[in-house]
């Protein structure tokens, strides 16, 4: 079973911003260029940009901007910089070269100081979505992309967000909002993208207990 498949992480973000109920739940997002850079990391502090195309965080890099100076985080590794030009110079070398897009950063829960998001997957099978996974991806220590190939550690999701959040009445309640906004997002996809027959949504959820849709694959692994 394969159905559709849509890469193109832009279009699929699009179709969530169009439903008024999940829209407040996707972190402000804008094609990459260095004028948007520069707004959003002085607006937001923190942003994330990424490959339109692609996953298990490949190209993935954080950008911070705080005190008057910039950087940069591939991997493990961060640079500083003093002014944006000199930042976005070293960027532009740094990423690879693909369409990106940018993404509100967002301050995640954390287990002993590292950042956990979760994914939910959903296959449609006979006519009918059933959901078949939802899992927490716990960064790799030094790494604030959580991805499993690139070392992360999965646990469910009520494991995870018991753990970030010490509290079993949260988890619960948590789970039951990730569950009714893929439900939603089920719906908007499918009208969106006809003949989808797979989802996997990689949600985080913020310090404060917000949960936010990083992306959409419609060839979840």
């Amino acid at each position: 079973m394969a159905g559709r498949q849509l890469a193109d992480k832009w279009l699929k973000t699009e179709a969530l911003l169009s439903n008024a109920d999940v829209a407040p739940h996707i972190p402000h997002t804008q094609i990459y260029s260095a004028d948007t850079l520069k707004s959003m990391v002085h607006q937001h502090g923190m942003v994330v940009i990424k490959p339109l195309r692609g996953g298990g965080g490949y190209g993935v890099i954080r950008v911070a901007w705080k005190n008057g100076r910039y950087a940069f985080t591939y991997m493990s590794k961060t640079r500083v910089f003093g002014s944006f030009e000199a930042m976005f110079t070293a960027l532009e070398k740094a990423r690879t070269k693909r369409k990106y897009m940018i993404q509100q950063g967002i301050v995640l829960a954390r287990i002993g100081g590292r950042p956990i998001d979760y994914r939910v997957k959903v296959v449609k099978e006979n006519g009918k979505w059933g959901y078949r996974s939802m899992v927490g991806r716990l960064a790799r220590p030094g790494l604030f992309v959580t991805n499993l190939c690139k070392g992360g550690t999965m646990m469910t999701a009520r494991e995870g967000l018991a753990l970030s959040f010490r509290n079993k009445k949260v988890s619960t309640k948590k789970r039951r909002e990730m569950r009714n906004l893929t439900n939603t997002c089920i719906s908007i996809m499918e009208n969106a993208f006809p003949g989808i027959e797979q989802l996997g949504f990689d949600y985080g959820v913020d310090t404060g207990g917000k949960i936010w849709i990083f992306e959409v694959n419609t060839r979840p692994q």
